[in-house]
């Protein structure tokens, strides 16, 4: 019999396909399974010559292809799919072997199904890999969650092909059962969140300035050379930058203005209500690609509703590109905050004990939100592990501080002349929010009170009290 593979992977499309050839270019003896067999053997005929490669066409054969413990990255597609796979392979294997599931799976059912391999004493990891097709071929940011038994298994295969900045794997342990596919999914929050605040920063650019698709790639594109510098700013210049062949018009004017998304948005704003946590820019972005698919709802509206808003006149070219960038600065920079907020609070909530300055270190390389102040947010959680808010670190204080009255300027700015900002609306919201020394939730709370006796606090003495509101008013002690 051959060598047995290290490692094997089913599911062959584009991600699992790209992932396979990854491990197989690091030199690790790889099978391969996919439910139909072309496409296994399409990928050994195009690339075979890559590494080396164990084919299988029937998952018995698959499994029994590899070395103890089994080591195997489900990658098909989330949801019903993943546990048909996973109910295929159980019977085939044998204690501590591990199932990888690398697909956007949603957490809780990572939590089942770790909780329902357990039982079998068989490891299951759910791992969050984020780069898209690029970077599961050439090295993308992984997740990985699971026991850590299993981790010291994979984590080395895992962790020699993510990517690497300054010599650091972009992957690391996250936490137990559903801590990968968690901090993946937030990771996918915290995106929508950023391509909104860029989105909004092209759309008063434009408007304000009247300017082309090609003078507003050069202005992100001097913007990707400073503290915005991305991969999200990198490509905004690059497709604002390009042509349509067919009409010779700019690319992004041709596009249908309808953005649509895949739910990892829905799920990390979902699940920060179950948490009472705000993120509001990624709940802002999230709703705002819902908006944009609201066909009906737009046209009634732009038939009826009157905008009653000025022209939008930019006396000072510069300065007002430098009120956008500033503005976008802190926006996201309140994203991240809201996202790293979060998963604090599920870190908590599931006693998954995440590192927050190790999720920052790796998303620097490999993943979609990568940038260079993800190297500030490793900094600041290396400061104070326990830091509150990320907006409080001094280096995140100074630099958002600074902006405030560009941003201040581009909000006030945008609703004066009619342009929807929602995402940078309420970060900056939010920022007033946070740092104000006395909110209204105190008549909210009293409301509350009122109408339902929900009771309140004092600020004066300790205790929780109610008022006989229907009766006499008198206040009693609960």
């Amino acid at each position: 019999m051959s060598e047995l593979a290290q490692i094997g992977v089913t599911g062959l499309a584009v991600m699992g396909r790209n992932l396979a050839r990854n491990f197989a270019r690091n030199g690790y003896r790889v099978a391969l399974h996919n439910r139909t067999y072309a496409r296994t053997e399409s990928l050994i005929a195009e690339h075979g010559s890559e590494g080396d490669f164990v084919a299988s066409e029937s998952l018995e054969d698959f499994v029994a292809s590899l070395e103890r413990p089994r080591r195997i990255v489900i990658m098909v597609q989330a949801g019903p799919g993943t546990d048909a796979v996973i109910d295929q392979l159980v019977p085939l294997l044998e204690p501590d072997d591990i199932v990888i599931d690398a697909g956007n799976s949603h957490f809780p059912d990572t939590i089942r199904r770790e909780k329902a391999l357990a039982e079998h004493d068989l490891h299951f990891v759910g791992m969050g890999v984020s780069g898209g097709e690029e970077g599961a071929l050439n090295g993308p940011s992984i997740m990985p969650g699971g026991s850590p038994k299993s981790y010291e298994s994979l984590g080395p295969m895992l962790e020699k092909i993510s990517a690497h900045v300054d010599g650091v794997p972009c992957c690391t342990y996250v936490g137990s059962d559903g801590a990968g596919h968690f901090v993946k999914m937030v990771h996918n929050g915290i995106e929508y969140a950023d391509m909104q605040l860029i989105a909004e920063a092209y759309d008063l650019l434009r408007i304000g300035l009247g300017a082309s698709a090609g003078e507003l790639a050069e202005i992100f594109k001097e913007w990707n050379s400073g503290d915005l510098e991305s991969f999200l700013i990198e490509i905004t210049a690059e497709v604002l930058g390009h042509v349509d062949a067919e009409t010779g018009k700019p690319f992004v004017d041709i596009i249908l203005d309808r953005a649509e998304q895949k739910g990892t948005g829905r799920w990390t704003v979902q699940n920060a209500l179950d948490l009472g946590v705000p993120i509001t820019g990624i709940a802002e972005a999230t709703f705002e690609r819902s908006l944009s698919a609201s066909t009906p709802q737009r046209e009634a509206a732009r038939q009826k509703l009157e905008g009653k808003a000025a022209t939008w006149e930019v006396t000072d070219r510069d300065e007002f590109i430098n009120d956008v960038r500033q503005a976008l600065y802190a926006s996201k920079v309140v994203a991240y905050s809201q996202g790293f907020d979060q998963i604090a609070a599920a870190s908590k909530e599931y006693g998954w004990d995440i590192d927050r300055g190790a999720m920052a270190r790796i998303w620097r390389g490999g993943c979609i939100i990568r940038a260079r102040f993800l190297n500030r947010i490793t900094e600041a959680y290396e400061r104070d592990p326990e830091l509150p808010l990320l907006l409080a670190d001094d280096y995140f204080a100074d630099a958002v501080n600074s902006g405030v009255e560009s941003w201040r300027r581009i909000v006030a700015g945008a609703a004066t002349n009619g342009v929807s900002v929602p995402a940078f609306s309420s970060s900056l919201s939010y920022y007033d929010g946070i740092r104000a020394e006395r909110l209204p939730a105190a008549l909210v709370q009293a409301q509350r009170d009122f109408f339902g006796a929900h009771t309140y606090r004092r600020v004066d003495k300790e205790g929780t009290f109610h008022t006989e509101w229907s009766r006499d008013r008198s206040e009693t002690q609960q």
